[in-house]
């Protein structure tokens, strides 16, 4: 289990290496850390990374570095109460995103089954992948906004998961007791954009908008980058081949 604040000391005081992101478990972002070590401004990032693990709320911390600790130890204890409550929201969320649907349209929608399965082992980066390709046979399923903006949450994403909470709602999502209460969406509700989006009956700003082509296409940008340093740092004997393979598919992932 992580410690959010032993994370947010090592970022404090060893954040210019990357110690914490190896200590969260994100050797990619640690491996960054240390090809830029010797500027400034990574002690400043360092600096900030510290506050905001310092001043995270710990269910956050927890939903986001914790979670596969808590489940992979309810694999071998069935009793486990907490971890049994978040499978139990895991699955209903597949019983929510089955529902709504007519069959022809779910036998011509591969992308659901792919990104639920996705959904429930954690990967949330390809859930959010299939998910919108989901989106694009069937753009009105409002379970699937739904559990886009939980994979959206849990990778603090704040402007993509009330865009896909506000869909959600568009298309006649009501459960708002589960808005409020799922696990998943607990980093949304702590942002200042979310209590304006509720104190408004739960209507978005016209502002929130999904991100754009150019913007995920400088996301690509920057994962190139970072693979053609790892290959300047092997080429240079810093790293080993298999380690460079192991933080690339990491970094493509």
């Amino acid at each position: 289990m992580k410690d959010k604040t032993a994370a947010g000391l090592l970022a404090l005081f060893l954040g210019f290496f990357g110690v914490h992101r190896f200590y969260l478990g994100q050797p990619g972002l640690g491996f960054v850390y240390l090809l830029f070590c010797w500027f400034p401004i990574m002690w400043m990032i360092a600096v900030i990374d510290a506050i905001l693990l310092f001043t995270m709320d710990e269910e956050v911390f927890d939903v986001k570095y914790n979670r596969r600790f808590r489940e992979g130890g309810n694999r071998r204890q069935t009793n486990n109460r907490p971890s049994y409550h978040r499978q139990h929201q895991t699955n209903r969320d597949q019983r929510n995103v089955n529902q709504g649907k007519s069959k022809s349209r779910n036998l011509n929608n591969p992308y659901r089954e792919k990104a639920i399965k996705n959904y429930q082992d954690y990967d949330f980066k390809e859930a959010i992948k299939h998910f919108k390709k989901s989106l694009e046979i069937n753009s009105n399923d409002k379970n699937v906004h739904f559990i886009l903006s939980c994979c959206y949450s849990l990778t603090e994403k704040t402007s993509e998961s009330l865009f896909h909470l506000s869909k959600s709602i568009e298309q006649g999502f009501n459960d708002f007791e589960k808005i409020n209460s799922h696990d998943a969406l607990a980093y949304l509700r702590i942002q200042p954009e979310y209590e304006d989006f509720k104190a408004k009956g739960y209507q978005k700003n016209k502002e929130i908008n999904a991100p754009t082509q150019e913007e995920e296409r400088l996301l690509d940008d920057v994962v190139l980058t970072k693979i053609q340093r790892l290959g300047e740092l092997r080429e240079k004997g810093f790293i080993t081949n298999e380690e460079f393979e192991s933080q690339k598919r990491k970094l493509l992932s």
